[in-house]
């Protein structure tokens, strides 16, 4: 009965499955999996790692011959690792390495270490893949070191050296960077690093000569529990260690805009006002930047979805939420103009975007300073981007700027001899398409400025 309503994602682990039973997403464990699953519960690791905020929380829901039943704790919305910063994809490969260790010192092993296995849940990394661990056994290597090099330590290192745009080629491979692409994409001072010349460079021409399978299962070789422990630490204290030297244009955005300070009050006051209005509990803010507005924001949200394009933006608003100890923050990098598509075998593997945040239905979505951007750079009209937030918006709080702000005079500067084609934005052309969609519900000038808010409802 619960394989009917197996999740398109799992298919890969004959230990089990998750399946969604009224709206609920539980796991399905098979006779496969029991001696693990019992050895791991009398030993208590689960609930060890359960109390280190490490792995998700579950409860035994029943237990058969034939199936083991268990209800993790519910994550409401899911992130994938093409969607994070270059920060928080370093928390991800860190947690799956302190994992490891204790999984060792407890006689058990992740039996493998893919990025899809965490995820971000109240304010921090959690390990979601209860299946994940088997027994250790004497002297045998990792099976998944060499899916953690692709899947983690590889896409890092290419973010370091070659920004942190390159993780979107997690969405690409989702099996992880191929090893030997990894090695041909960094620099070549790499090489002459010792510790990245062995887990890299060497890894890429070991895999090459003898054909391995992408997990690098070697049926000759052999080590030992202490040297599987050293390449952990290894790795966790090379990974620890690194860090990006970036900026952006966006990364200090409101440091830059032509707001005064009385506007910039304003404008925080006006979305505080009608976020509390609606007794909003989830909301999503598109093009967020660093979470600053959200912030400001005094009232009790159970969750804000923060996302914005430039990774500089959403890794100061991880470092900033993990400084706070903020649990209702949940940032992630998202481009509205190319929201993240449905991939994976059937196209089902890992849902888009869309689908999440439908699924989602936040109370209210914000979109400050975007649709001068999506119309102008992106140059969707406005009907378009109106249906895009109708989709998935039950109120739309949303900034125009008019046509006299520098941002957009600064945007239709760029488009040269076809610059008249924009005549079409101006306000009287936004208020009648977004109101296909919407019910205006309140307009509110932003004193100072040539920008008005707007409180949208969706006339569905």
């Amino acid at each position: 009965m619960t394989n009917n309503n197996r999740h398109s994602s799992s298919f890969r682990d004959p230990s089990g499955f998750i399946f969604v039973d009224q709206g609920v997403l539980k796991r399905s464990i098979s006779p496969l999996y029991f001696e693990q699953y019992h050895a791991l519960k009398s030993s208590e690791f689960f609930k060890k790692l359960q109390n280190a905020g490490l792995l998700i929380d579950h409860k035994e829901i029943s237990e058969s011959d034939t199936e083991i039943i268990i209800e993790p704790e519910q994550i409401p919305f899911f992130t994938y690792p093409y969607e994070w910063s270059f920060s928080q994809f370093k928390v991800a490969a860190l947690l799956t390495l302190k994992i490891q260790k204790f999984a060792l010192e407890n006689g058990f092993s992740l039996k493998d270490a893919s990025a899809y296995n965490v995820t971000f849940h109240k304010g921090r990394m959690v390990f979601i893949d209860t299946l994940s661990f088997d027994f250790y056994e004497e002297n045998s290597p990792w099976r998944a070191f060499k899916q953690f090099i692709s899947h983690f330590f590889g896409p890092l290192l290419l973010a370091k050296y070659n920004g942190p745009e390159s993780l979107k080629l997690m969405s690409t491979f989702i099996d992880g960077i191929p090893i030997k692409m990894l090695s041909s994409m960094l620099p070549f001072k790499t090489k002459l690093n010792p510790f990245l010349y062995t887990n890299i460079h060497l890894l890429a021409k070991y895999e090459e000569k003898h054909n391995e399978d992408y997990k690098g299962d070697s049926k000759v070789a052999q080590l030992s529990k202490k040297g599987q422990l050293n390449i952990v630490k290894g790795l966790y204290e090379y990974i620890k260690k690194m860090s990006l030297e970036t900026t952006s244009e966006w990364g200090n955005y409101y440091d830059k805009i032509n707001y005064a300070t009385d506007a910039f009050d304003q404008k925080s006051q006006i979305i505080e006002g009608w976020v509390k209005q609606l007794e909003t509990k989830t909301l999503i803010d598109i093009g967020g930047n660093d979470g600053t507005f959200v912030r400001k924001i005094n009232h009790n949200l159970k969750q804000a979805l923060v996302c914005d394009i430039d990774y500089n933006a959403v890794d100061i608003n991880f470092k900033e939420l993990k400084r706070r100890k903020e649990t209702f923050m949940l940032p992630f990098v998202f481009d509205v103009l190319n929201p993240s598509a449905d991939i994976g075998f059937n196209n089902k593997e890992r849902e888009s975007f869309l689908k999440r945040i439908k699924a989602y239905s936040p109370d209210v979505t914000m979109a400050l300073a975007v649709i001068h951007h999506m119309t102008l750079s992106g140059n969707i009209p406005f009907e378009m981007s109106a249906e895009f937030f109708s989709s998935f918006s039950k109120h739309l709080i949303i900034e125009f700027p008019k046509r006299n702000d520098s941002w957009v005079q600064r945007l239709l500067n760029t488009k040269g001899e076809f610059k008249g084609h924009f005549d079409f934005y101006n306000i009287e052309n936004f208020e009648g398409s977004y109101s296909k969609y919407f019910n205006i519900l309140e307009k509110t000038p932003i004193k100072g400025s040539e920008r008005v808010m707007y409180l949208l409802q969706s006339n569905d």
